[in-house]
């Protein structure tokens, strides 16, 4: 039912309307009810309209919600991801899997047979297929292996129709996690206090894993946020506005601290904004997030940075990545960043760097005064629209050791695109609104 003052205001606007005497023209709308089957009796009319009344009700009731899934750094794990909070099956078994924009396959470790063993033999956490009541294995020889999980590396390999449907699932870094597809339960919490359900969620099940830098002993699997079909973020943000978010504490943070990855329009109030949002296009290139980069500038001062850098078509652009630590540019801007960068750094003692950094720097200071930020000139990478991201000094000069900082940005080669990664984006609120396609975001403790 529409509140009193919407139908006043409805009134209003459909009063014909009087220009200096003349009666304007006026806009009428015949308004019938719904026909309904005359085979049906009244008590099933009313069932069906009550189906239809609960099913409106549900979808404005998750306007109002949100899922939140806790998340904080992987510095107590020995990692430089952020791990998020995610039960599935049913009873739920619970996980900390990577939080990863950079990639749309949600795994974790697995072992059908229900013991120990396997996979995860050496990791406290590993699903158990066999103990879900709603776990489903995809078929090897269905359409869905064959054709549609084919851009998650599902495998043609099908020694019976029974057999589940494989997978081989790679990263950039070398890193792989090969096992089985299935469909699963995952079990999130509400801001209200509540708990929902995502049915039918694609689950990786990974019985072995080929450790690059992505992956290593201390994960129970990753979960995949980039665009696709059948990714989480696909499917739970369009049940909650087309929108989700991450604040990310300091990548130094122990895992007492933590915020929230969130799905919908509310934003969780340990997310205390120190400004207002900033708004920028967001360029979709499943299951990448892109940004229209401008530019950057170091101290005010804009870097002579060809714009083909910035541009996709020419086989270049950004991307946001939280599955990524450091921030990598590819030549024809990292240069030009150092460059000026460097020169500022010149009056700290410069020691050994280890890979991958390259500039380093002893950090102890001049009696025991500590790294002086105020002589480090600010970094800023300009967007679409006007829009200027100022991260702090500690997201591009960071602590490595007791008394070392880095430069924590790398160079890669040209072409490709540059990346953002999570150290860069720490101590800021990122919003994603997937159905105008921005970006927005501001600097934030993430913590209360």
């Amino acid at each position: 039912m529409i509140p009193p003052i919407s139908l006043i205001l409805i009134s209003f606007l459909f009063t014909p309307i009087i220009i200096h005497g003349l009666k304007a023209p006026s806009l009428s709308l015949e308004l019938v009810r719904r026909p309904h089957d005359p085979r049906t009796g009244r008590f099933e009319r009313v069932k069906e309209l009550a189906r239809r009344d609960m099913l409106r009700h549900d979808r404005r009731r998750k306007m109002w919600e949100s899922v939140e899934m806790r998340m904080h750094a992987g510095r107590d794990y020995g990692s430089g991801e952020y791990f998020v909070e995610v039960r599935i099956g049913n009873p739920p078994q619970k996980f900390w899997l990577i939080a990863d924009t950079g990639s749309d396959l949600t795994w974790v470790n697995c072992n059908d047979d229900g013991d120990d063993g396997g996979v995860g033999s050496s990791r406290k956490n590993v699903f158990s297929a066999r103990r879900s009541r709603t776990f489903q294995a995809v078929l090897c020889s269905s359409k869905q292996c064959k054709v549609d999980l084919s851009d998650l590396f599902s495998l043609q390999t099908c020694p019976r129709p029974s057999d589940p449907c494989l997978y081989d699932f790679r990263y950039a870094d070398g890193s792989a996690a090969l096992g089985s597809f299935g469909f699963d339960t995952i079990t999130v919490g509400l801001s209200n206090g509540k708990k929902g359900k995502v049915n039918n969620m694609l689950i990786g099940c990974t019985r072995s894993t080929i450790n690059g830098q992505t992956l290593n002993g201390n994960i129970d699997g990753i979960l995949g946020l980039g665009l696709s079909r059948d990714s989480f973020v696909t499917n739970v943000a369009s049940q909650y506005g087309g929108k989700f978010s991450y604040c990310l504490v300091d990548h130094l943070s122990h895992k007492n601290i933590s915020n929230f990855l969130t799905f919908g329009t509310t934003i969780t109030p340990k997310s205390k904004l120190l400004t207002e949002i900033h708004k920028t296009p967001l360029v979709k290139i499943p299951p990448l997030y892109g940004l229209n980069v401008v530019g950057i500038s170091i101290g005010g001062q804009m870097l002579k940075i060809p714009p083909m850098v910035w541009d996709f078509k020419a086989r270049g652009g950004a991307i946001l990545d939280s599955g990524t630590s450091l921030t990598i540019l590819t030549m024809p801007a990292y240069k030009p960043l150092m460059e000026i960068l460097v020169g500022h750094l010149g009056k700290f003692e410069r020691v050994k760097a280890s890979p991958p950094f390259e500039y380093c720097y002893n950090s102890s200071g001049v009696g025991n005064k500590g790294f002086d930020e105020s002589v480090v000139p600010r970094l800023a990478f300009h967007f679409a629209l006007g829009v200027r991201f100022e991260p702090p000094v500690k997201s591009y000069v960071i602590d490595v050791g007791p008394s070392e900082k880095c430069i924590g940005i790398l160079g890669a080669d040209w072409p490709g695109a540059s990346t953002i990664g999570n150290i860069m984006q720490q101590n800021h609120l990122w919003e994603f609104d997937l159905v105008h396609n921005t970006v927005g975001f501001a600097p934030s403790t993430c913590h209360n």
